[in-house]
């Protein structure tokens, strides 16, 4: 492999991971349920059977994990506060204990030498505003600003970078559009009111943040691009569509304090007084990338993304990938992230601030990420997969884009969701019966490269 690409002495490696895949012990602590909870415990809902009772353990081995991140010469340690340990019932009582665990973790990162970014939202609502209606309540966003403040007295004075939500569309498509996540709602375009409620809560909490005296606030937004399968009008319409909705949708109120043209009409409450919330000044704009997509018009068949079934329903149908793909099934395909990124620069021109890559990484395919005879996992894949993309962000810096740092998801593998515990994200592996750590060959590749800058 050819030698990496130089980067700026100022720009930052970091990994990122959220605390519902690698915390376990998720009644410990005074912890109350989440709708993840309650989604697993439904029969058929995570493949295998799987649970995330333990996951990799973080909440008791947090220590050992941030110290492999300080050894691998990292900036930045992105993780995320569970809402449900700070606030058990998502609104009243503050639960001491679970702000007093988050204070620990961010003072071992300070003392390996690492900069924590907290994520404060990866989709873990506390049941009872589920049932309370969730995102589809106005009400879950002005909590989520209170929950925000509380983390942010607490955290402000050491935490380097803050995200407030990550991923919402996900959490809208997958959670309330299509009922492949929690909460499991399949409400198709009736579910447009979580859009603007979680948009609310990541303003209203930008506006916390900054309060409390926290800076380096960001987003954590996944973005790709979405190509149109022909030249055809109903097929460019189709992924202009696609591409509104997974990109423009949430980027625009936040970096224009509008809505693309007509879809502010869809949303609830006083949304141009919301706007100005929403669109308050950040930081940095983080971008989570992974894979483009090849859309066409709909075809009236189900398509899937990720592993993850469309319904047959939705407005255009996602093609299969083309060339190489990831354990997931998605297109390994590095010049989508540069594209991406010179996209945005040229979109947003000066009301982008400095960009950051939040999530970048892959699984490999399923079972082959065990340890060897050697002991060791040779998961060249991966670093394949992460050598091509970083280069890719090299390029897009070089077409304009003022990209800052890059950040590997995730530092071990972890519980994937409705994947179980099938697909492995990690630099470093986890032996889910005994809970022992080993670091892949990625983990030494990427230790060499942050080296070499």
């Amino acid at each position: 492999m050819e030698n990496p690409p130089a980067f700026p002495s100022s720009f930052e490696w970091g990994v990122g991971a959220s605390g519902f895949q690698t915390e376990g012990s998720l009644q410990a602590g005074g912890r109350g349920r989440s709708v993840w909870d309650d989604f697993c415990a439904e029969p058929g809902r995570i493949a295998g059977g799987d649970t995330p009772a333990t996951a990799a353990d973080f909440y008791h081995r947090y220590a050992e994990d941030v110290g492999l991140v300080g050894d691998l010469g990292a900036d930045v340690y992105r993780f995320s506060v569970a809402w449900p340990r700070i606030v058990p019932t998502g609104s009243g009582e503050i639960n001491k204990a679970g702000l007093d665990f988050y204070d620990r973790v961010v003072d071992e990162m300070c003392a390996a030498g690492l900069k924590p970014a907290p994520t404060l939202y990866h989709w873990d609502t506390p049941s009872p505003l589920e049932e309370a209606g969730g995102w589809m309540n106005r009400d879950t966003a002005l909590r989520f600003g209170e929950y925000a403040a509380v983390v942010a007295e607490r955290l402000a004075d050491r935490a380097a970078y803050w995200i407030p939500l990550n991923e919402p569309v996900v959490l809208t498509f997958l959670g309330y559009a299509l009922g492949q996540f929690a909460p499991g709602k399949a409400m198709m375009f009736d579910s447009l009111p979580t859009v603007h409620h979680q948009l609310l809560a990541h303003g209203l909490s930008v506006q916390a943040i900054r309060a409390a005296g926290g800076s380096g606030i960001g987003t954590a937004n996944p973005h790709a691009p979405n190509w149109p399968a022909s030249d055809a009008t109903a097929d460019v319409e189709a992924a202009e569509l696609s591409s509104t909705l997974n990109n423009w949708l949430w980027s625009d109120p936040i970096l224009r304090g509008a809505y693309p043209e007509g879809w502010a009409d869809a949303m609830p409450g006083p949304v141009e007084d919301d706007l100005k919330v929403i669109s308050s000044p950040l930081d940095f704009y983080g971008v989570n990338y992974y894979s483009p997509s090849r859309i066409s018009a709909p075809t009236g068949e189900a398509s899937a993304i990720n592993g993850y079934e469309l319904s047959a329903d939705i407005p255009f149908t996602v093609l299969e990938p083309e060339g190489p793909t990831t354990g997931l099934g998605g297109e390994i395909n590095p010049d989508g992230l540069r594209e991406i990124l010179v996209t945005l620069t040229e979109r947003y021109g000066d009301a982008l601030p400095p960009l950051v890559i939040t999530e970048n990484g892959t699984s490999q395919q399923p079972g082959t990420e065990e340890p060897g005879d050697d002991g060791k996992v040779h998961d060249d894949g991966r670093i394949s997969y992460l050598d091509s993309h970083i280069r890719a962000v090299r390029r897009a810096i070089d077409d304009g884009a003022d990209v800052r740092g890059y950040w590997v998801w995730s530092p071990t593998d972890n519980f994937e969701w409705t994947h179980g515990y099938t697909q492995r994200f990690g630099l470093v592996h986890v032996d889910y019966e005994t809970l022992k750590r080993t670091p892949k060959d990625s983990y030494a590749w990427f230790q060499q490269l942050i080296a070499s800058q």
